[in-house]
């Protein structure tokens, strides 16, 4: 995973996505198992389908720490998961690669409160 997180650093648009203190204290008071809760049901809901109508917009720029993380660490769309991380568009993402894309999501999310504190 390193290596997607120096590659994702190295994207002008990724690298410029960041938790705030207000992200961090809200992972922090919700906890880290909620929130990671809050994404898989993010993903299952926006992501994981075979057919997204809005695909490419589903994922706010902001509103919860997940939302940046997928930006970050371009999960926020089918086309950047193909992209990324050749995860194919049009078929409905296994459980396998729902766990692979939150635990993206909460590695990001760790390093950005990790790295604050």
């Amino acid at each position: 995973m390193d290596e997607l997180f120096v590659r994702l650093e190295k994207s002008k648009f990724r690298s410029r996505f960041k938790l705030d203190e207000k992200d961090r204290t809200y992972v922090e008071e919700k906890d880290f198992e909620t929130v990671k809760n809050h994404a898989y049901d993010f993903i299952r809901k926006r992501l994981a389908p075979s057919t997204i109508p809005n695909d490419g917009k589903q994922t706010p720029m902001r509103g919860h720490p997940v939302f940046k993380a997928q930006h970050a660490t371009a999960t926020c769309c089918r086309e950047c998961l193909w992209k990324w991380h050749k995860i194919s568009k049009g078929k409905e993402l296994v459980e396998e690669e729902v766990d692979y894309v939150v635990g993206v999501i909460m590695e990001w999310i760790k390093r950005q409160v990790d790295f604050k504190k």
